[in-house]
């Protein structure tokens, strides 16, 4: 009886306990602080409600600034780190569910088998859906079967590398997860259910579709990715035809309203001046700009080597999603052909598309593109899964062995992927960012570009905990967008005084450009030349100025960025000061703290490398100066912290003098 009300509750609630179970594991890779790229960007907006870069995510954005207020006693970068991996965990379960509810419901995808006695029915020029009687059926698929191919097939997407990323940290695709499931199952609902006359479930259903994509579209633009797919399974239902037409019009009588109250947020929020105003979306035409990342269409569609580019990666990327449970996916795909053709089709529909689009956004962080093609991967598993426990029949045990083999693959997949994506021990990105900040003297201005470490780790510590409000940061790249100035009134109101002009002339000299307008490149670059310059100039006899060492690499090595006259450059920790004269400038120790994690990535060791180079420079400094002692510590601290960074040739034996 106990085994009996057990085996009721796990079935009842089975999509609930595996969300549940994902969730406990998703706990255990999450990141603990600030990670790299737009991280610390898009904690900050949702913190202070503000304004993320294109397209702007409004639904991102409220629900985290409302999840935020919630007072679980976890700092806020936890807390809305934890939201990910809640969005994530939710969207594997109504994965499960609707896989579940598409195994139920096999036959109404089945291709039509159509007996001789419905062919002649269908002969006539009114051609009518044949009755269930009329179309071969396939054999029943028992329950317990569909319960474990649903959920096989969800630990299976839940593992995948891509997917589970997303829910270690803050990012709007994890909330795309949830949004983009719950568009499949509420489209699946929508197409088992029978038309009746009074019409009262297509309103129930199609409507609460039209609901939901509005919502995935008010967070992400990828929704457009399952449109084709969509766009199959409903033309199938009711044929391309006018009262079809009628019936998108009436969804998009509710999805249009829709969209445009939750993006109205950005038009409202703009105009109270936030701290973050990406775009200052502020009239109707920069708010067009903003949630259709004009800024971005750049890498979209810009030529053929850069889509082949990104295919071969997401060829050669493939094997490492799924590793071994990639071969259930291909089962599927065969048997999904099979006994549920038109699912089939509609997810094949949604991977290609998928594929076909992300391949052509010529971006460096391109994965998250593809999560559309791996949900689509991830129900193929099901029918994958569904197939292999077909295989093998025990009579006391039927699914035990495939049961077996297919758990031992999910282990497979989960062992490879959790190195891969655990950012439990991941505070480099908070310790290089409280570095920097902490090294420059009170109301300090530093100079840089390194958006994925420094500048978007920054605006949360600065904006959010308050660490260093008195230092202002300036993005060298967001200078040349004329919404950045706005904000940097807003935020360092005194940041500017004495450039007015220069910064009018640049301004006048940009609109055109972002206007799509005939526009004189040269005195745009010349403007903005003068921008960078003056605001050291305006600034360096009141404040101090640091420039950051990507600057000093590239733009200065070139001549694009230049100091004012009689000013030169000094190593100092972790940036380089702006000094007037040769004379020795003094620095402080370098006693920051610093931890990196047990497995490194490309941008934990960007920041290590930069880190080293640094201190060795401030080391060399010293030695120029036949200060022996001072470049020591330098040195230990280099040998301490960073043990793999190799020393430059003039620094190897310091430490013997």
């Amino acid at each position: 009886m106990p085994n009996n009300y057990i085996l009721k509750f796990v079935k009842k609630y089975f999509a609930v306990l595996t969300g549940l179970f994902v969730f406990l594991v998703y706990l255990t890779t999450l990141a603990p602080s600030v990670v790299e790229i737009d991280a610390g960007e898009l904690a900050t907006v949702q913190a202070t409600l503000g304004i993320a870069h294109p397209t702007g995510y409004p639904l991102f954005t409220i629900l985290g600034y409302l999840f935020s207020l919630i007072p679980f006693g976890f700092s806020k970068i936890y807390q809305l780190n934890l939201l990910t991996a809640v969005w994530c965990s939710l969207g594997i379960m109504v994965f499960v569910y609707t896989a579940k509810t598409v195994l139920d419901n096999i036959l109404i995808f089945q291709k039509e088998k159509i007996l001789p006695t419905a062919k002649k029915k269908l002969s006539g020029k009114k051609q009518k859906t044949p009755d269930k009687k009329e179309v071969k059926s396939s054999p029943v698929i028992p329950e317990d079967k569909k319960y474990l191919a649903a959920v096989f097939g969800g630990l299976i997407l839940a593992f995948d590398k891509t997917y589970w990323m997303q829910g270690t940290s803050v990012e709007v695709y994890s909330l795309q997860l949830f949004l983009i499931n719950l568009v499949i199952l509420f489209l699946v609902k929508a197409y088992i259910a029978k038309d009746d006359p009074q019409k009262i479930k297509f309103f129930n259903l199609w409507l609460s579709f039209a609901f939901i994509l509005a919502l995935g579209f008010s967070n992400h633009m990828t929704t457009l990715f399952i449109l084709p797919g969509v766009a199959y399974l409903f033309f199938n239902k009711y044929g391309f035809n006018k009262k079809s037409i009628i019936r998108i019009c009436i969804m998009l009588s509710l999805f249009i309203p829709v969209l445009a109250l939750i993006y109205s947020y950005l038009l409202i929020r703009a105009a109270q001046n936030p701290i973050m105003d990406w775009g200052n979306p502020i009239t109707l035409t920069k708010l067009f700009r903003h949630i259709s990342g004009e800024q971005y269409q750049v890498w979209l569609f810009s030529s053929v080597k850069s889509a082949q580019k990104q295919f071969i990666y997401f060829v050669a990327n493939l094997p490492s999603e799924f590793w071994v449970s990639l071969f259930i996916a291909v089962i599927g795909i065969f048997s999904s052909f099979i006994i549920a053709r038109k699912f089939f089709i509609f997810l094949t529909i949604t991977f290609l598309f998928t594929i076909g689009y992300a391949i052509n956004y010529n971006i460096h962080d391109i994965d998250s593109y593809f999560l559309l093609a791996y949900v689509a991967l991830g129900f193929f598993a099901v029918f994958g899964s569904l197939q292999l426990l077909s295989a093998l029949k025990l009579k006391k045990y039927p699914y035990f062995i495939t049961g077996l083999l297919i758990t031992l693959f999910i282990a497979v997949e989960f062992y490879f992927n959790y190195a891969e994506v655990n950012q439990s021990d991941v505070y480099t990105f908070q310790d290089y960012a409280k570095a920097v900040l902490g090294s420059v003297d009170k109301r300090a201005i530093i100079f840089s570009y390194e958006w994925d470490y420094l500048v978007s780790p920054s605006c949360y510590f600065q904006f959010v905990e308050n660490y260093r409000r008195d230092v202002d940061v300036v993005d060298k790249e967001l200078l040349r967008r004329s919404w950045y100035y706005h904000q940097l009134n807003t935020v360092h109101p005194k940041l500017l005084s004495g450039m007015q002009d220069d910064v009018q002339q640049f301004l006048q000299a940009v609109a055109p450009f972002e206007s799509k307008e005939k526009f004189d490149p040269n005195l745009l670059e010349y403007t903005y030349r003068k921008v960078m310059t003056d605001l050291v100039a305006t600034n360096i006899s009141k404040r101090q100025f640091y420039v950051a060492p990507e600057l000093f690499e590239n733009e200065m090595q070139n001549g694009q960025f230049s100091l004012p006259s009689g000013y030169t450059l000094v190593p100092d920790l972790l940036l380089f000061k702006v000094v007037k004269g040769n004379s020795y400038v003094p620095a402080a120790d370098p006693d920051f703290k610093m931890s990196f994690p047990k497995h490194g990535t490309v941008y934990t060791n960007f920041i290590q490398n930069t880190i080293g180079s640094m201190l060795a420079r401030r080391a060399l400094y010293e030695m120029q100066f036949d200060r022996i002692d001072r470049a020591k510590i330098y040195v230990r601290k280099i040998k301490k912290d960073l043990p793999d960074y190799v020393l430059p040739q003039g620094l190897t034996q310091v430490l013997e003098k």
